[in-house]
């Protein structure tokens, strides 16, 4: 009997593992690496679909107005851009906004300005670490001649 309710047990523990919320909706859902139920992911692909269908008819739309006409949100236009499941290579209008400064890129996650600046930020804030360490270095060696001295004139 012991054994039947270890593996019953063992059975839930493991049917437990391979259920979720969905990160959309919120609904139990079967793992999958979509982290979605398969209700969002289908309305997810129906969205990219109104998209590509709406971009090949209207090269020269913009994100605004392909969000607006097919009623999917300019964020998840982005993360489909993003994703590399829609082009804008042929679509000299579209562009999304850098998440930094908001100025309008057309590739990456932030404009070349933003990416130069936080590059910038990081050398010097490893410039600075670096200096830290030399001055922690530099009194522990002065320190430690002292101590040094002070033993000698004790001898």
């Amino acid at each position: 009997m012991d054994g039947a309710k270890g593996l019953r047990k063992g059975a839930f523990t493991l049917m437990s593992l391979n259920v979720a919320n969905c990160d959309r909706c919120g609904k139990v859902y079967i793992k999958n690496i979509h982290g979605m139920c398969p209700n969002c992911i289908k309305e997810i692909e129906g969205q990219y679909e109104r998209c590509i269908k709406y971009l090949r008819e209207n090269r020269a739309c913009n994100i605004n107005e392909l969000s607006e006409a097919v009623e999917v949100p300019v964020k998840q236009i982005v993360k489909f851009i993003r994703e590399g499941r829609i082009s804008i290579k042929n679509h000299e209008n579209m562009s999304y906004e850098c998440e930094v400064c908001g100025e309008p890129i057309r590739e990456n996650t932030m404009c070349e300005s933003c990416r130069s600046r936080l590059a910038k930020e990081a050398s010097n804030l490893q410039e600075d670490e670096r200096r830290k360490q030399r001055l922690e270095e530099d009194k522990n060696r002065v320190s430690f001649n002292i101590k040094d001295r002070l033993q000698n004139r004790i001898k």
